[in-house]
């Protein structure tokens, strides 16, 4: 029941999605990255400081590591986003769950059956069959920077994992990489020419948008954190898929977006993703308590 938190980040995330598409009218994706990563941290160290407890953590290797790889991650997404069609650069990004299945296999010494690498196979399947992406020779420097959003989301996520095994609280996995994240989106405004306009309060408060991009970008990295902390780790990866699968739903509903035959058979190929994954999975085994 733990890798169901992952499809209440999905949602969350494709919530976060709808903002940063309706945001993306006056924000640059820069200021928009930074504001997500900024609001995160702030939310997380309110409720820190509220409860009274620790920031400092005894993993911070795993802390660094899980940072740096999200924030090169999300960098190289948003560089395919801007060179590439955006349904290419977000099918290459969902490559994620593959790679943290290879990760667990290389680093960790997982031997997953066979259906399990089927059910990631099946929902990869259904993301290409959602998605259509579309690629041309003259791009292959910005799919292979996108696909390596993929190799380091995959990453990161295998450090989440880790983190969740040694007992690491989700909050402070969030603070972290939110906090690394405000500061490499800084300097990624600085270095864009954007100026340290982008970091002032637009009438005092930031925009109604910019608040969903952040609150609903730190309820989804909770979520998953959670999901890849408690749950089934390939469940957790085929259930990741399902954000493709809101985030259409979401553009049918608010943009009258089309859904033809071939989408709903990927939305089915992403379920029975999930299914499959949730029938071969095997249990965790149990983390360590939280602080």
């Amino acid at each position: 029941m733990q890798s169901l938190w992952m499809l209440a980040a999905s949602l969350l995330f494709a919530c976060m999605g709808v903002c940063v598409k309706l945001a993306s009218s006056a924000h640059s994706a820069a200021e928009i990255v930074f504001w997500r990563s900024l609001l995160s941290f702030l939310f997380i160290y309110a409720y820190a400081r509220s409860r009274g407890l620790s920031l400092t953590t005894p993993h911070w290797r795993f802390q660094l590591q899980r940072a740096v790889s999200g924030l090169l991650s999300l960098m190289l997404y948003f560089y395919g986003i801007v060179m590439l069609p955006l349904a290419t650069a977000v099918t290459l990004n969902y490559t994620s769950p593959l790679f943290l299945a290879l990760f667990l296999v290389v680093l960790a010494g997982h031997r997953p059956p066979l259906m399990l690498w089927l059910s990631l196979g099946l929902g990869f399947v259904g993301v290409i069959l959602l998605l259509h992406p579309v690629f041309s020779g003259d791009q292959w420097l910005a799919g292979a920077l996108a696909l390596g959003s993929g190799v380091l989301a995959g990453l990161a996520y295998y450090n989440v994992k880790e983190l969740g095994a040694l007992g690491e609280s989700e909050w402070r996995t969030v603070l972290y990489f939110s906090g690394l994240s405000t500061v490499g989106a800084g300097l990624w405004l600085l270095v864009s020419g954007e100026g340290l306009g982008a970091f002032t309060l637009r009438g005092g408060v930031p925009t109604l948008q910019l608040l969903g991009v952040g609150g609903f970008a730190t309820l989804a990295q909770l979520a998953m954190t959670r999901a890849y902390k408690r749950g089934r780790t390939f469940l957790s990866a085929s259930l990741a898929y399902s954000t493709v699968v809101f985030a259409s739903l979401f553009g049918a509903v608010l943009w009258d977006e089309t859904i033809a035959a071939e989408g709903w058979l990927a939305i089915l190929l992403i379920a029975a993703s999930g299914l499959l994954a949730s029938r071969y999975s095997r249990a965790p085994t149990r983390p360590a308590a939280t602080p």
